[in-house]
């Protein structure tokens, strides 16, 4: 969606910091986050954090 980290942390209501962590997988976010996101980003859950990690 070409959100920079700073657009994305508005939209949800975190710090840039936290998406930073979570994109470089050193943060699990909760679950009302992880909805945040899939919700912002247009994807479900399962897209953003599970089926990624299994090397699509």
């Amino acid at each position: 969606m070409k959100l920079s980290q700073a657009e994305l942390s508005e939209l949800t209501l975190v710090t840039r910091q936290t998406i930073n962590a979570i994109e470089n997988e050193k943060y699990d976010p909760s679950l009302e986050l992880a909805f945040k996101l899939a919700r912002v980003l247009n994807t479900t859950v399962d897209e953003l954090f599970i089926y990624g990690k299994e090397g699509k």
